[in-house]
């Protein structure tokens, strides 16, 4: 999988979506990197809610998606 910033969203935060994503964003999620937590949000809702993850939990995750 590698990874491509979004385009256009206003915000100062860097939104990353996969390139596995369709051009037109179906069912896909945003991550991006903050002081102090990985911010995950839909694609499709830019302007919606966020999940806030710290770094060891985020690190958690990535560790058990990639082994599933």
């Amino acid at each position: 999988m590698s990874l491509k910033p979004s385009a256009g969203n206003g915000t100062e935060l860097t939104w990353i979506k996969s390139s596995h994503s369709t051009p037109d964003g179906a069912a896909c999620v945003e991550v991006a990197s903050a002081p102090a937590s990985v911010r995950v949000r839909d694609s499709k809702q830019p302007e919606g809610p966020q999940l806030a993850f710290g770094a060891q939990e985020w690190a958690a995750f990535v560790s058990y998606a990639a082994d599933h």
